[in-house]
């Protein structure tokens, strides 16, 4: 029964290695593209944040800001798509991340329960699960070193 289940295993093994990448690019591609593309027409939850997370960065609103960053995600989205193109999406994605988190450190009344930093509060844990978006990523990014 032993060897049943070792080759069970493998069967399933094999199929989890041939499809994990793809599945997270398309997932990347579902989830960049589908909640890009709601900031810039205003349906987005996460709209408040984006605005008060660059309220203070100078030049642009923060209403273009919400406009930028959607319009970034749409495009990291898109490049997800493409096989050839997932390192430049991968890129685009670090910086993206580098954004998400900077309410960790701004605007700690809003992403922390009384200013505690191990009691996040909905949208500190929303910013928190991205740690997982970045190591899907490079589990994607170190595919390609793997070929070549």
């Amino acid at each position: 029964m032993t060897s049943v289940l070792k080759k069970i295993d493998a069967t399933i093994a094999k199929y989890m290695k041939l499809w994990g990448v793809p599945a997270l690019r398309i997932s990347f591609a579902i989830i960049f593209f589908w909640f890009g593309i709601l900031k810039p027409f205003g349906l987005s939850a996460a709209i408040p944040l984006v605005k008060a997370t660059v309220v203070w960065l100078p030049f642009i609103e923060p209403d273009v800001w919400v406009h930028v960053i959607g319009w970034w995600e749409v495009t990291i989205g898109i490049l997800f798509l493409f096989k050839k193109a997932t390192r430049i999406a991968i890129a685009l994605l670090f910086l993206q991340m580098t954004g998400t988190f900077m309410p960790l450190v701004f605007l700690p009344e809003v992403v922390y329960q009384n200013n505690n930093v191990f009691l996040p509060t909905m949208e500190g844990q929303y910013i928190i699960k991205n740690l997982m978006i970045i190591s899907a990523a490079l589990v994607v990014g170190g595919k390609f070193y793997e070929k070549a």
